[in-house]
């Protein structure tokens, strides 16, 4: 069954704050990943991977250029998930 909106916004800050300590509730959809979050590429690639497992989605790499903020991460996931 697919996850809603909040239901991923979730299940990312959860990956989020697993990966960098970010505390979860900053985790918001407007927020941008590297200038609000301050995540690296490395960190962020450790995260698109979860979120892959966590949702059963891929995100190719020239994708993940395009996900600047959790609300781009959630939409992308939500229009392919399985």
């Amino acid at each position: 069954m697919a996850a809603n909106e909040q239901e991923i916004l979730a299940g990312l800050a959860e990956i989020v704050n697993e990966e960098t300590g970010i505390d979860a509730a900053s985790v918001e959809l407007d927020k941008s990943f590297t200038e609000d979050l301050d995540i690296d590429s490395l960190s962020m690639m450790t995260i698109v991977v979860n979120a892959e497992e966590k949702f059963g989605v891929r995100i190719p790499d020239d994708e993940v250029k395009n996900l600047k903020t959790v609300r781009d991460a959630v939409t992308y996931i939500q229009s392919n998930q399985g």
